[in-house]
């Protein structure tokens, strides 16, 4: 790809980028949320038109105007949000567009379909059976089905927008042999992650893109995480997680023997001033927890209490109106309005603010989400952007700014920094950790537990529904975590 210019109103995401990849290679194409990787790919997917530039394919110039153009080429990419259809099975998805029919007939041969399917699957190292509908497999295998589809096009050349952002660490290794198998049959990955320590464990050549132009390309065994840093966000920085002094205050949230279909028996406390994580494997209900506190699960047994008050939300606008706020693990589909703007979305859990009887009052709504574009640096600063042409970074701004807006006096955080840079990240801890030192309790949950052991006060542990154990900062480690969050403790 030579010189790739694409200009949306008001910013250029790409400015004259090039970008090559060789046989059999993996090259990592990583940067900040907005720094033109995913227009990048999607242009080389087909899906979105290039205003300039070229894009030759052994030597010579081809015009990729359609994803199925791409497609023909050899092109395959896996977004971070699967493409799958959830009713169909395993192998109607690996196969759809491009079914076997039976000889002279017009009629799908769905038994052949079953067994080219499977064969791309084992080629994976996976066995689950084919003919299982989607919405039934595990995000893992979701994956794999991902795979096996661009497989069974002959794609040669394999574009994974954050892979490992939804996997476990074992999920992820088989992930991992499955790029060294793929590249030793000769497909060339482009592998894109915020996850930086893996970069170095999957890369052979490394290229930083920062606002729309490429800052560097280099080979994997010569930069270190710091350079990538330094390229990425184009400064030093000096410490992963941020050290604000805060000393925790009282009592502002207390559950109590919690019971849900998913949760059992769960006692908690959270102080003023505090940020809580909450670290666990997979499954283990963090986020079943965090939807029965926010009202979005019913509650079988237990009692909440929030400044000493009872409170039973029985929906997620009774824990609104209490002053309880959650982000959502699934931001794009359970905590954003995609197709609306910037303001609609930020405004949306509080219109009351911004309303005059049964009128909304737009000067005041616009005025109210300004405020939060330009304190949050959501970019582009535009409160009329689509929400769904947003990064991920900016899009978790947005959301972030929705729960600032309603003053919420409790924030949930699950899974807050998936797929999200590391500049951006660092400007997430700060703000935790002003909302906490304002008088705020702040609930984290995470899988990252290097991010848990930096910024949180305490850590309690689930396992199979349960509170194992919470450990203060100064006792936890890394072990004594994950000997709590598989109940060998």
């Amino acid at each position: 790809m030579e010189g790739i210019i694409k200009q949306y109103p008001g910013v250029r995401a790409l400015d004259g980028v090039s970008f090559d990849l060789l046989p059999a290679e993996v090259h990592a194409l990583v940067g900040e949320n907005g720094a033109g990787k995913s227009t990048l790919m999607k242009i080389l997917a087909g899906a979105v038109a290039k205003d300039a530039g070229s894009i030759q394919l052994d030597g010579r110039d081809v015009q990729l105007a359609s994803p199925a153009a791409a497609q023909e080429q050899g092109i395959g990419i896996i977004y971070q949000d699967f493409r799958l259809v959830p009713e169909l099975t395993a192998a109607e998805n690996i196969l759809l567009g491009h079914e076997p029919l039976r000889p002279g007939t017009p009629f799908l041969d769905a038994a052949t379909g079953a067994t080219i399917a499977r064969e791309l699957l084992e080629r994976l190292g996976e066995s689950f059976e084919v003919r299982t509908p989607v919405r039934d497999l595990t995000t893992a295998q979701r994956q794999m089905v991902e795979i096996a589809k661009a497989l069974s096009r002959r794609v040669r050349i394999l574009v994974m927008d954050e892979p490992t952002a939804p996997l476990t660490d074992r999920e992820t290794e088989h992930l991992f042999h499955v790029i060294r198998t793929l590249k030793a049959d000769g497909v060339s990955i482009i592998y894109i992650s915020h996850r930086l320590e893996e970069i170095f464990q999957v890369a052979d050549r490394i290229t930083v893109l920062r606002d729309g132009a490429v800052v560097t390309t280099c080979p994997a065994a010569g930069a270190t995480t710091a350079d990538l840093i330094r390229w990425m966000v184009g400064r030093t920085m000096d410490q992963e997680f941020p050290s604000i002094p805060r000393t925790p205050g009282d009592e502002i949230l207390r559950i109590e023997h919690l019971t849900t279909i998913r949760v059992r028996d769960v006692n908690l406390t959270l102080h003023r001033g505090e940020i809580l994580g909450i670290a666990g494997l997979v499954g283990a209900g963090r986020s079943d927890l965090a939807r029965a506190i926010f009202g979005a699960d019913p509650v079988e047994s237990g009692s909440i209490l929030l400044d000493g008050k009872h409170i039973a939300p029985t929906s997620p606008q009774d824990a609104i109106r209490s002053g309880i706020g959650l982000l959502t693990e699934d931001r794009n589909n359970q905590g954003l309005f995609l197709q609306r703007t910037v303001r609609e979305n930020i405004t949306i859990a509080d219109l009351g603010q911004v309303r005059r009887g049964f009128i909304l009052d737009l000067k005041k709504e616009d005025a109210a989400a300004d405020t939060f574009v330009h304190s949050l640096r959501i970019r582009p600063a535009n409160r009329e952007a689509g929400v769904e042409t947003l990064s991920g970074g900016n899009r978790q701004k947005v959301v972030l700014a929705r729960w600032l807006y309603t003053q919420a006096r409790v924030l949930i955080f699950d899974e807050p920094t998936v797929g999200i840079d590391v500049g951006v990240k660092y400007e997430i801890y700060v703000l935790m950790n002003e909302l906490a030192r304002d008088g705020a309790g702040v609930i984290m949950i995470s899988s990252d537990l290097p991010e848990l052991l930096g910024v949180c006060d305490r850590i309690a542990v689930m396992c199979d529904g349960r509170i194992t154990g919470t450990l203060p900062r100064a006792d936890a480690t890394r072990e004594r975590v994950m000997a709590l969050a598989t109940a060998f403790a």
